[in-house]
């Protein structure tokens, strides 16, 4: 039977073959338009953070959400064309004719583009929000979840095609961009924004010092998190280079670029990406003495990524402003963090067998 007699005889539903891989060419270009995506949700951000009175009088249809939706509008035009570039492969394109990781990728495309509309609307009725209200409102939420799912799409891909290889390049920006996305509506939780270290400390419950210490430690918790999961992820078969460097340098900058450059911040995370530099390396060299298969390998990781990233953090803001937590407070925050990355390293590391053996 002939390709086409096969294509026709299938049935209503039935995929024709596997979804097929996507080439390097076309996830490094899914890549460059998800960065313009991020790029004009920077621009957005800056304009909320410094020009806010514009931006409320101009109301939705403002250049910032132009840069913002133009970047979108190239990602989802270029995702869809990927599968419609197939239909002489795949007769109904538009459900199996997705490159394999780029299914989920159009729906975040159908996600973001409600939010899109969503979000117009929301700004019609109630204006432009000023602060930690931006982050929750229901539009942006969907625009998040849509952004995630479609910037992801090249990481996916890469892991279909087994992981490593020259994919891994397009792969972890892919994880960078997509984390990224997710980091934005948690900006309150930040520890990239904060700087509850070198703020007055007495110790007494219930006064603000004792409140931004613990906003503070929050801070360093949620982002240890925001940031290992996909890290663990994308180490669960293979050590990848770079990723730790990748993921920390463009999540570290985005409170410090849309705030223009605050000293303390700014050094504090280029120390933090100093800091993920070391882990990768040191990550790099437990997985080449150790082996792959090693006992805790995974939970290992995550303490040295963690302990390092957020040691490098505290000591750049020690240097610049001086630390006025007491010795237990910051070395129990290292601590803590380490102790993060070990349970989220054994579960990703359960995660993994449970999903090998399944597969």
């Amino acid at each position: 039977m002939s390709t086409t007699e096969a294509v026709r005889a299938r049935r209503p539903g039935e995929p024709t073959r596997p979804a097929e891989l996507a080439t390097i060419t076309e996830d490094l270009l899914t890549v460059v338009f998800g960065a313009c995506l991020i790029a004009g949700v920077f621009a957005d951000g800056w304009a909320h953070n410094n020009i806010l009175a514009d931006v409320q009088a101009d109301g939705f249809f403002t250049a910032w959400h132009g840069l913002l939706y133009s970047g979108f509008a190239a990602t989802a035009a270029w995702t869809f064309w990927l599968a419609y570039r197939r239909r002489d492969r795949t007769p109904r394109w538009w459900v199996d004719g997705w490159p394999a990781g780029y299914r989920l990728g159009a729906l975040g495309v159908v996600i973001f583009l409600t939010g899109g509309l969503g979000d117009m609307v929301w700004h019609t009725v109630f204006g432009i929000e000023a602060s930690i209200d931006a982050l929750l409102s229901p539009s942006h939420l969907l625009l998040v979840v849509g952004a995630t799912l479609l910037l992801s799409s090249p990481m996916r891909s890469w892991w279909a095609a087994g992981g490593g290889g020259p994919r891994a390049a397009t792969g972890v920006a892919a994880t960078a961009l997509a984390t990224t996305a997710a980091s934005i509506f948690l900006l309150y939780a930040s520890a990239f924004g904060s700087i509850a270290p070198v703020l007055p400390y007495d110790g007494i419950e219930g006064t603000m010092g004792h409140l931004h210490a613990a906003l503070g430690l929050a801070s360093y918790l949620v982002t240890t998190a925001l940031l290992l999961v996909p890290l663990l992820w994308i180490h669960r078969r293979r050590t990848t280079p770079g990723a730790a460097t990748a993921l920390v340098a463009i999540v570290a900058m985005f409170p410090v670029v849309t705030r223009e450059f605050p000293q303390p911040q700014t050094l504090a995370a280029l120390a933090a990406i100093a800091g993920a530099a070391v882990a990768d390396w040191a990550i790099v060299q437990l997985d080449r003495t150790r082996g792959m298969d090693a006992p805790l390998r995974l939970p290992i990781a995550g303490a040295v990524f963690a302990a390092l990233v957020w040691a490098s953090h505290l000591l750049a803001l020690h240097l610049h402003s001086g630390i006025q937590w007491p010795v237990e407070l910051w070395t129990g925050t290292v601590l803590s963090t380490a102790l993060v990355g070990v349970v989220l390293g054994g579960l990703a590391a359960r995660l993994y067998r449970i999903a090998t053996l399944v597969g």
